[in-house]
C-alpha cells in the first residue's frame, strides 16, 4: 500500500525547488530581452500593414491583376475559342468521320475473322488436343506409380539423415546466439541502461525543467511586451495627437476657417460679382460690334452693288391655304352645283 500522499486528479503536480529557483531570473531576463523585440515587432506590423494596404496591394493589382485579366479576357478566351474550333473542324470530325465510315466496318470484318479462328481452334482442342492430352497424362501416371515403387526407401533414409543433420546445426547455432546474446547483454545492455539511468535521465529532467520554464517565461514575455507596446503606442498616438493634431485642427477651426470665411465674402464673392459682371458687358460689347460690323457690311454690299432684286410672284398650279382642293369642296367641275 503506496502510503505517500498522491495530488488530486484535478489538482497540478507540486513543482520542485529546482522549478522555483529557475523561474523568476529566467522570467526576469527574458522579459527584458523580449521587450525591444516586441516593440521593434508591433512596429513593423504597423509598417507593414500601411505599405501592403496603401502601396503594394494597389501596385500589385495596377501591375499583375489588371494585365492578366485584360489577357486572360481579350487574348486567353477569344485564342482558346478559336483554337477549340480549328480543332474540332481538323481534328474532330475527321476524325469522327473515319471512326465511323473505316475503323467501324473494318472492326466488324476483323471480329467476324477472329470468331471463325476461334471457333476453329475450339474444334481442335476438343478433337485432337484433348484426346491426346489425357494419353499422356495416363502415360505418366503408370510412370510415376513405378517410379515410386523403386525410390521410396530410398528417399526415406536420405530424409532420415537430412533431419538429424538440422537438428545438430539448429542445436549449435542456437548455443552460439545464446552466448552472443549474454555477452551483448554484459558489453552493451547493462552499460547502456546504468548510463540512461544514472546520467541521461536526470540530465534530460534537468534540461526540460529548464526549457518548460524558459518557453513559459518566453510566453510570459511576449504578452507582457505585447501589453507593454500597445500602452507606449497609445501614448505615442495621444501625444501625436495633442503635439500635431489637436493644434492644427484648432488653428483650422479657429483661425483658417473665419479667415476663409472673411476672405470668401469680401474679396472672393465681389470679385467673382465682379468677373461676372465684366463677363455680361464683355459679351454684350461683343454682340453690338458684331451687329455693327454686320451692318457696315450690309450697307457696303448695298453702295457697291445696288438694292437687290425683288423676286417676281409665280403663279402656282395648286392653290395654297384655306384654298386647297378637297373632296368635299366645289371646286371641281364634277362637283360645282
Amino acid at each position: 500500500m503506496d502510503l505517500e500522499k498522491q495530488p488530486a486528479p484535478g489538482q497540478p503536480a507540486p513543482e520542485g525547488c529546482l522549478t522555483v529557483a529557475v523561474r523568476i531570473p529566467v522570467r526576469i531576463v527574458v522579459l527584458v530581452l523580449v521587450v525591444p523585440v516586441r516593440m521593434v515587432w508591433d512596429a513593423l506590423v504597423v509598417v507593414g500593414r500601411f505599405l501592403r494596404d496603401s502601396v503594394l496591394r494597389p501596385l500589385w493589382r495596377a501591375l499583375v491583376v489588371w494585365p492578366l485579366a485584360a489577357l486572360w479576357r481579350y487574348v486567353v478566351v477569344p485564342l482558346a475559342k478559336a483554337v477549340g474550333w480549328l480543332g474540332k473542324v481538323l481534328l474532330v470530325i475527321p476524325l469522327v468521320w473515319l471512326y465511323r465510315y473505316v475503323l467501324t466496318p473494318v472492326g466488324h470484318g476483323v471480329a467476324w475473322v477472329a470468331r471463325g479462328i476461334v471457333a476453329a481452334l475450339e474444334w481442335v482442342y476438343a478433337r485432337v488436343l484433348t484426346p491426346i492430352g489425357h494419353g499422356i497424362v495416363w502415360l505418366l501416371k503408370g510412370v510415376g506409380a513405378v517410379l515410386a515403387w523403386i525410390f521410396t526407401p530410398v528417399w526415406r533414409v536420405i530424409a532420415w539423415c537430412a533431419g538429424g543433420l538440422v537438428w545438430l546445426a539448429g542445436t549449435i547455432l542456437n548455443g552460439i546466439g545464446v552466448a552472443l546474446y549474454w555477452i551483448a547483454r554484459v558489453l552493451l545492455v547493462l552499460p547502456a541502461v546504468a548510463l540512461w539511468r544514472w546520467v541521461l535521465a536526470p540530465v534530460g529532467r534537468v534540461l526540460a525543467v529548464v526549457g518548460r520554464e524558459i518557453w513559459d517565461a518566453l510566453g510570459h514575455a511576449w504578452r507582457i511586451a505585447g501589453r507593454i507596446s500597445l500602452a507606449v503606442g497609445r501614448f505615442l498616438g495621444t501625444l501625436l495627437r495633442w503635439v500635431l493634431v489637436e493644434p492644427v485642427r484648432w488653428v483650422y477651426r479657429t483661425v483658417l476657417t473665419p479667415v476663409g470665411h472673411v476672405v470668401r465674402d469680401l474679396v472672393l464673392r465681389p470679385v467673382a460679382r465682379a468677373a461676372r459682371s465684366v463677363g455680361r458687358i464683355t459679351r454684350a460689347a461683343l454682340a453690338s460690334a458684331r451687329e455693327t460690323v454686320r451692318e457696315a457690311r450690309a450697307d457696303f454690299r448695298r453702295m457697291l452693288f445696288g438694292e437687290p432684286r425683288a423676286r417676281e410672284a409665280v403663279a402656282r398650279r395648286e392653290p395654297t391655304g384655306a384654298d386647297t382642293r378637297t373632296l368635299g369642296s366645289s371646286t371641281t367641275a364634277l362637283t360645282k352645283d
